[in-house]
């Protein structure tokens, strides 16, 4: 329910300089140090004590602070299913690194997408002039498909799929979406063609369309 302003000014106080600016900030941070203080006391708040060199709160044991001031964690126990295709589309470049041995074996993978995470991914997986002419693919769009995320690494590992064509067009991005979304558009199959009306042209019946509804 309170509001807490940390710092107020105004087109004056650039005229004080950062040093002004300084001091309000600390001065708002102690008060607001107070304020909690006095509010633990006031909702009989136990192990709570301050010392000299830290105005803040010091709390022995935090299962005597009220709920709201309490900060819910957890931790992840089990996948149970996943959603995502581990399939996006984006861009490659070089590393930024050029003498680090890394920089000899993968590429980085930069997803249109930014929830998913940018990829290594070997070079050998990478077209043979990319390494001479990286800007000569920096509008290139590829499907990369990632295989797996180490938990000491930044950034997850995969392998390049497929080159898609020029950013902006219609067609790279839009094999590119369905994808991504695990969306089948290959042609069909000739058991499927063979279930379709080979005489050609075909039309409806009229003791069809006598039982159809016409919406044209």
């Amino acid at each position: 329910p309170d509001v807490i302003i940390e710092a107020q000014f105004d087109d004056n106080d650039a005229e004080h300089g950062q040093n002004h600016l300084q001091d309000t900030l600390t001065d708002d941070i102690k008060k607001l140090s107070l304020d909690t203080g006095e509010k633990g006391k006031a909702a009989g708040v136990t192990g709570v004590h301050r010392t000299k060199q830290d105005d803040g709160l010091k709390v022995n044991d935090p299962r005597l602070l009220p709920d709201e001031f309490l900060q819910r964690t957890a931790k992840v126990a089990y996948i149970l299913e996943k959603k995502h295709s581990r399939a996006a589309t984006g861009f490659i470049k070089l590393l930024a690194d050029r003498n680090s041995e890394l920089f000899k074996r993968c590429a980085m993978f930069s997803p249109v997408d930014h929830r998913v995470p940018r990829v290594y991914v070997p070079l050998a997986d990478c077209p043979p002039e990319f390494v001479i002419k990286p800007e000569t693919y920096s509008q290139m769009l590829f499907i990369c498909r990632i295989v797996d995320w180490k938990e000491d690494s930044n950034f997850a590992s995969g392998q390049l799929c497929k080159s898609l064509g020029q950013a902006g067009e219609i067609e790279p991005e839009s094999e590119g979406i369905l994808t991504e979304y695990s969306v089948d558009f290959s042609d069909f199959s000739p058991e499927v063609l063979e279930c379709l009306p080979q005489n050609l042209p075909w039309v409806i019946s009229p003791g069809e369309l006598a039982k159809r509804r016409d919406l044209r």
